[in-house]
């Protein structure tokens, strides 16, 4: 085996250090032989090494430089030192590869055995930077028919296969340990061959070779793929699982390696048949195998599915180096049948987008004076407008409760659907006291009791009230970040106190900042844990959709088309999930940080309790602020964390076993912003905005699906 760089070396790059005197002399001496090319691209490398994201560690910003040889190049490189250059080069790998399994990958040592096809998967390997240490074995020598397939050249002609190999790899990455055997595996070489392998590959066209390769790596527990270009097969056998699995999966039943030396072409035809199922082969391989010998010297290869094998075999590598499933098997990935099926794709959500229903009436049906009351109830706003009340009535009675089927995991003990019921019971007393007809309320630990009388004046203050409560809606659009008027101000306080609440309003820059900071790490968890992803994207709804009248339509978010492209990855739990393993995901947050530090104010609703009672009146305190904000001209839109409604520790788990402690530290951080008391609850949290108007009210179910009894 040859890893040594010696004078006789026209295969293995040279690496000088000019720190070090000897070899800063014998480069010296490169420099004064005008036949060699210097090339110096360090300036272009180290812009492009500080400017990674994250930000390398300081030694390997200050690691030292390196000056590379390429003897067949007669050509001397300046690059970054050997931790840098792997940095920078493989910093497009990630997250397809992670920093720490491209590490863990770095340790490998994977033999080659057959430079044809195994040239590409060598290849392939380095490019990936998948291994630490490449061992390549090949006697034979390229010739110009190899070149329909061995990405060489006709300046390569005459070279052994494995040079050629060795000098591809070392032009992309000089540091990667890379050994030789010219001589290909013999029984003189197969021992030191085998010696410290992780992986083989077996890529060589001699049977017996293939067949001793695979009696060598099982007596070491070596496991073995091998890639045939035909129809994209590939063989995994997991000889360090399974020490006893026989070769080839047992397809050629028992066989050793001595049987099969010295054969003809046309001898190893049946077996190589039986090896591959000749069943299976393409049409036109198996066509060609009849041909064999007669008007065709051997079976053909192309060199398209000579790289998809590069491209299988390092997938397969990748699975192996971090552990993930790879049994031992027989698959095949055929292009040809993946082009018999070509059809047109579905369409994208953006291209099924139509003009949008904006009338919230589209269910409005009733105009008598008692329908109108339940016609405003239903106009509320509710988490996810998941729409969780009941509404009966009689002669004189509207009652409205929670509707305990319509909740969701943020809705710990309903807490969310009372503040729902309060807002949809405030809409329910402005549009009967602006008939005349509201008699009095009762809030209860059901809910709300409505009694009409049978009519009188109309309260002019109401009938104002009317309009904010018909004309209100959620508003996500940024906003510009003016100041909150100190009448606004005041008159906001007013409206949650009217109703049993308080409303905090944050208005200072800094303070908005900290609650943009927990509102978006609460939002980054939202994405992060399972059943609030599966929650939270539930709640959208896009044209088409089945059940429209329930959920928020995604033209309601304020996003632009890109964003909303976004969406179709983020909607992924595949995808957050590996984000969550990476405990990553710091852009998940941005969103919702974005477009609270675009506010004039947070308007937070709190109440004295957590009673039932407490939420009802808070949601009712919420509703009348919403309003007033509204009739103000400023765009509201809730912003409410992940654990607004959770109260103890077991509640915190509830919403997320992983993120339980910093939900709660969350909460404390958020509480502490707002200085609240002890016995205090949070009933909504409210953005606050100058920014553009917006027409789109979020549908709602017609009165019936909510009306009992």
């Amino acid at each position: 085996m040859n890893d040594r760089t010696t004078a006789g070396d026209h295969w293995k790059p040279v690496i000088f250090d000019e720190t070090d005197a000897t070899q800063r002399a014998a480069l010296d001496e490169l420099r004064r032989d005008s036949s060699l090319t210097f090339m110096d691209e360090r300036q272009t490398q180290r812009k492009g090494l500080h400017s990674l994201l994250p930000s390398p560690e300081q030694s390997i910003l200050d690691e030292r430089d390196r000056w590379v040889f390429f003897p067949w190049r007669k050509t001397v490189v300046a690059l970054l030192g050997p931790n840098s250059f792997r940095h920078l080069r493989l910093a497009r790998n990630r997250n397809k590869i992670t920093l720490a399994e491209q590490n863990s990958l770095g340790d490998l040592t994977i033999g080659i055995i057959g430079l044809s096809v195994g040239h590409a998967i060598a290849h392939t390997l380095a490019l990936e930077g998948i291994c630490g240490t490449l061992r390549l074995a090949d006697f034979d020598e390229i010739e110009l028919s190899n070149l329909n397939r061995i990405p060489a050249s006709i300046l390569d002609l005459g070279v052994n296969k494995a040079v050629v190999a060795a000098r591809r790899i070392a032009e992309i990455d000089p540091y990667l340990r890379v050994e030789i055997a010219e001589d290909g595996i013999t029984e003189n070489t197969i021992d030191e061959f085998f010696d410290g392998l992780d992986l083989l590959v077996e890529e060589c066209d001699s049977l017996d070779v293939k067949v001793r390769a695979r009696e060598a790596a099982r007596s070491r527990r070596i496991p073995v793929l091998m890639e045939t270009s035909d129809r994209g097969l590939l063989d995994v056998e997991r000889f360090d699982l399974e020490p006893d699995r026989p070769v080839f999966h047992g397809v050629l039943g028992e066989i050793d390696s001595t049987s099969l030396r010295g054969l003809g072409t046309r001898d190893k035809i049946p077996i190589v048949l039986d090896q591959l199922d000749a069943s299976l082969l393409s049409a036109r391989m198996a066509a060609s195998m009849v041909e064999v010998s007669e008007t065709i010297e051997t079976w053909p290869q192309l060199g398209g599915d000579v790289q998809l094998g590069g491209a299988t075999i390092a997938a397969a590598v990748r699975r192996f180096g971090t552990g993930a499933n790879l049994p031992s098997g027989r698959i095949r990935i055929d292009l040809d049948t993946h082009l018999d099926a070509l059809a047109a794709p579905n369409p994208t959500r953006r291209a099924q987008q139509t003009s949008v229903d904006t009338a919230v009436d589209a269910h409005r049906t009733s105009v008598d004076p008692d329908g109108l009351v339940l016609d405003a109830a239903r106009r509320a706003p509710s988490g996810g407008n998941s729409q969780p009340w009941t509404f009966t009535r009689d002669a004189r009675t509207v009652r409205i409760g929670v509707d305990r089927a319509r909740t969701s995991t943020l809705d710990i003990a309903f807490r969310g659907s009372y503040v729902a019921v309060g807002a949809a019971a405030f809409n329910a007393r402005v549009v009967a006291s602006a008939q005349g007809r509201l008699d009095r309320t009762e809030v209860t630990e059901r809910g709300v009791e409505i009694t009409l009388s049978a009519g009188g004046p109309q309260p002019v203050e109401d009938r104002r009230l009317l309009d904010g409560v018909l004309e209100r809606c959620t508003n996500r659009e940024m906003g510009t970040g003016a100041p909150l008027d100190a009448n606004i101000a005041a008159d906001i306080a007013a409206a949650a106190a009217a109703e049993g609440g308080r409303a905090v309003l944050l208005t200072a820059p800094e303070s908005i900042a900290a609650a943009a900071n927990v509102l978006a790490a609460a939002d980054r968890i939202r994405y992060l844990t399972p059943h609030l992803h599966r929650d939270m994207f539930s709640e959208l709804r896009w044209p088409g959709d089945l059940d429209p009248d329930r959920g928020i339509e995604v033209s309601t978010l304020g996003i632009d088309d890109a964003d909303l492209s976004k969406l179709e990855i983020v909607k992924r739990p595949d995808v957050m999930e590996l984000v969550h393993d990476w405990d990553a995901g710091a852009a998940l947050g941005t969103d919702m940080r974005d477009r609270v530090l675009s506010s004039s104010a947070l308007a937070v609703i709190v109440v004295p309790g957590a009673t039932a009672e407490h939420y009802i009146r808070g949601g009712s305190a919420m509703e009348n602020v919403w309003v007033t904000a509204h009739l103000h001209g400023l765009a509201v839109q809730p912003v409410s964390p992940a654990f607004l409604y959770a109260r103890t520790e077991e509640e915190y788990r509830q919403l997320s076993t992983h993120h339980a402690e910093t939900l709660q530290q969350l909460s404390f951080e958020f509480r502490t912003l707002l200085e609240m008391e002890t016995s205090e609850s949070v009933a909504l949290v409210l953005r606050l905005s100058c920014a553009p108007k917006t027409t789109i009210h979020s549908r709602r179910l017609p009165v019936s699906a909510s009306v009992s009894g």
